[in-house]
């Protein structure tokens, strides 16, 4: 457990915070006027490793070995140059600051970050964090690195969980949810669609499918797992054999055969290690999700019709109305995909140069 402590005159910012791993959808933007929820569980930090916000410096400004350095492999359309390693964690954990009025940013309804940090220590007024909570945005606080630091708190530290009590004790995702908005013409409102976290889970892992393939087309399982990825595949893809089988592996599944090439796996939440399989499949390629996204592709949670009130008998159970769907094909997040595909060594082969070249002009733009 540690405490941050302003770099400057060690006042304490934050209620003390275990680290776990950077969620995938930290840097998720989604549809408009959404009213998306807080970003980080309350009393947990994560180091977000690239930076974040402005200043910005175009792709033509930037040398392709100053790019690589920073683990980038192709073309971005623009670059952070703001310090790297911010803490990022929940606004309820935040101590000791006052906003910075002057830096609201270009923000819809509320702080969107876009003029660098707008929170200040309140003992010594030295800009150390910055909040974001506007719409379509994780609501957070990322704590700057170079103006804060962690100083160890005294206490039992617990250790991570394993994966065996991952899987037994894990909460699953629900890939559907209720989405709230702001600012509509009616005020706010709600609508069911598939889950922001699904979404931003889907492309981070669509992009390692796409390295895993090499090229060749991919087959993931039915069901829910081929709504979420196959449509994708198929349209980034080339058609026609030979096919790469991609399988669901991880604690408590069947361990995989020598067959398969390419394994969707979960990440610790803790930690953020990918599950590795022993035996004939260590050598398959291994794509991380997210562990509730993974445990409810692996267990999909049936929908229970719930018990009649009223004129119906108690122990008849009520099978309308039917479970509500969205009212499109599941889509990856564009932004997670791209952010995660630019950052994969791989991505410099030439076939999937190909792949670049087609999502720069939207040709297979109804993917995401």
């Amino acid at each position: 457990m540690f405490v941050f402590v302003c770099a400057r005159c060690d006042a304490e910012l934050t209620v003390p915070l275990s680290e776990v791993s950077l969620p995938a959808h930290a840097r998720q933007t989604y549809g408009n006027g959404v009213q998306l929820p807080v970003l980080m569980e309350s009393g947990t930090f994560a180091v977000d490793p690239d930076p974040w916000g402005g200043p910005w410096r175009m792709w033509d400004e930037i040398d392709p070995g100053e790019a690589e350095a920073r683990g980038i492999y192709a073309p971005v359309y623009a670059l952070s140059d703001s310090t790297s390693g911010a803490i990022v964690i929940a606004p309820g954990d935040i101590r000791g600051t006052r906003l910075i009025p002057e830096k609201r940013g270009g923000a819809c309804c509320g702080l969107d970050g876009a003029d660098g940090p707008n929170m200040a220590c309140e003992a010594c007024d030295l800009p150390v964090a910055t909040r974001v909570d506007d719409c379509s945005l994780w609501q957070a606080v990322r704590l700057s690195s170079d103006a804060v630091r962690r100083v160890p708190v005294d206490g039992v530290d617990a250790a991570p969980f394993s994966w065996a009590e991952l899987a037994e004790r894990g909460e699953s995702t629900p890939p559907l949810e209720p989405i709230a908005t702001w600012g509509g013409r009616f005020g706010s409102s709600h609508y069911w669609a598939w889950s922001p976290r699904w979404a931003a889970a889907a492309g981070q892992a669509l992009a390692h499918l796409l390295v895993a393939s090499g090229g060749q087309p991919v087959k993931v399982p039915d069901g829910l797992t081929a709504d979420v990825f196959q449509r994708a595949l198929d349209a980034l893809l080339p058609a026609g054999p030979p096919t790469r089988r991609a399988v669901l592996a991880g604690p408590g599944e069947p361990s995989p055969d020598a067959g398969v090439d390419i394994l969707l796996v979960p990440v610790h939440p803790q930690t953020g290690q990918t599950w590795a399989p022993a035996g004939p499949a260590a050598s398959a390629y291994p794509v991380p999700l997210p562990l509730g996204v993974w445990l409810w592709l692996v267990s999909p949670q049936p929908y229970m019709p719930v018990p009649a009130s009223g004129g119906i008998p108690q122990d008849v159970l009520r099978d309308d109305p039917l479970p509500p769907r969205p009212n499109h094909l599941f889509r990856a997040d564009r932004g997670t995909f791209e952010h995660t595909l630019v950052r994969l060594p791989a991505v410099r082969s030439p076939w999937m140069r190909t792949v670049l070249e087609y999502l720069a002009q939207d040709r297979r733009a109804d993917v995401f």
